[in-house]
């Protein structure tokens, strides 16, 4: 499972947020510009996240996405399946510059089972450059570039078959 499913991440076709393949609901759930672990939290008691690779890659195993990020030798990569309820919802991989990693940002690497989103939408140097809508074999997916104190990371989510976002009409995001 979790090898497919980062095998459909690294697949993703990248669309417009204006394509008609995505409908009101899709686009309320994929555009959501705060923590998508805070808005999982509102189908499920608990989310959980277990981190299946981390470490540093060159900039060829990054592969195209290195266009959307600084030139570098090496990135922090952390690939991890996030649970609700113990159900997989969602896979994810975070891309890091190595120079993102100086000063309290050198905490993405340790984060372990905790969520991404814990730590980026604790912090107050957050902003986003984008967020663009994906689509895999009937699955969608995001990726976005996000700053913390104006260093980028990239960070690309895949909704599993069990999300939420399968399952739930619109109204659920006015909430």
């Amino acid at each position: 499972m979790s090898d497919n499913a980062l095998t459909l991440l690294r697949a993703m076709e990248w669309l417009p947020a204006s394509s008609p393949l995505l409908n009101a609901a899709l686009l309320d759930w994929l555009m959501e510009e705060d923590s998508m672990t805070k808005r999982f939290e509102r189908h499920c008691a608990k989310v959980t996240v277990e981190p299946l690779r981390e470490g540093f890659i060159s900039a060829a195993e990054v592969g195209e996405e290195v266009a959307l990020l600084p030139q570098e030798q090496r990135y922090w990569l952390r690939e991890i399946l996030l649970f609700g309820d113990g159900v997989p919802w969602l896979a994810g991989r975070t891309i890091v510059p190595e120079s993102t990693l100086n000063g309290p940002e050198a905490m993405l690497q340790n984060l372990g089972n905790r969520p991404l989103g814990r730590y980026l939408f604790s912090s107050s140097t957050l902003t986003r450059d984008f967020i663009e809508p994906g689509n895999v074999q009937s699955l969608w997916g995001r990726r976005s570039r996000l700053r913390l104190a104006n260093k980028p990371l990239l960070l690309t989510e895949l909704f599993l078959p069990a999300a939420p976002l399968y399952h739930c009409g619109s109204a659920e995001g006015s909430q």
